[in-house]
């Protein structure tokens, strides 16, 4: 059922529909608005997405360098016994908000360091390897964040824009071609009870000059 069918032609059913108007007017303009703050924030976290998957490749790609050249140099040996010393990273983030959507942002990442008691690498090689994964690490998991937080705002966006199109092309479109529909069913209804009050008072005044 349309607007213009469910709404009587009356003053009141009138109102309604310029309310309804305005409200959606309004609404549409907001989502314009936060579709722009969408737009600028995502374009944002697609660039950090952009420079974190570089840096990220970059790091990996030292760190199998260094990891190679201490397998040539120490054997399988050498790495796991470089890698009993390492504990399990820890790694956290913050969440912030922009136009009322939630994202993760600010990644922190530690690993630990080699405890006291655990061999040192054997090699300069197996040093250097340990250092660039640390760093690949830490790389990665900005990535991460910064990808997933592109992610949920680019939803956003399309959602955003899906709706303020809704309301453009198809809602405000209607709600005035009942308004105006309305509006001309009242000057046709107001037109015909003007047009029988004056032959009411033209038949009332013939009566008159009959009975005179």
């Amino acid at each position: 059922m349309s607007a213009a069918s469910a709404t009587p032609p009356s003053r009141a059913g009138r109102l309604r529909l310029r309310h309804s108007l305005d409200v959606a007017l309004r609404g549409a303009d907001l989502l314009d608005q936060k579709l722009r703050i969408l737009r600028t924030r995502h374009e944002e976290l697609l660039r950090a997405e952009e420079a974190g998957a570089h840096a990220w490749h970059d790091t990996v790609r030292e760190a199998e360098t260094w990891l190679l050249r201490g397998l040539l140099q120490g054997g399988e040996h050498a790495l796991e016994t470089a890698a009993d010393g390492v504990g399990p990273p820890e790694i956290d983030w913050r969440e912030e908000t922009t136009m009322g959507v939630r994202h993760p942002s600010h990644v922190s990442c530690r690993v630990p360091g080699r405890s006291p008691d655990a061999a040192t690498p054997g090699s300069t090689a197996l040093i250097h390897a340990e250092a660039a994964w640390r760093e690949a690490l830490r790389a990665g998991a900005e990535y991460a964040v910064a990808r997933a937080a592109a992610g949920i705002v680019g939803a956003e966006v399309a959602r955003t824009r899906q709706r303020a199109r809704a309301l453009r092309r198809h809602w405000i479109p209607r709600l005035e071609e009942s308004l105006a529909q309305v509006g001309l069913a009242l000057e046709e209804s107001e037109h015909e009870d003007a047009v029988r009050r004056r032959w009411a008072a033209g038949s009332s005044d013939g009566r008159e000059s009959d009975g005179g």
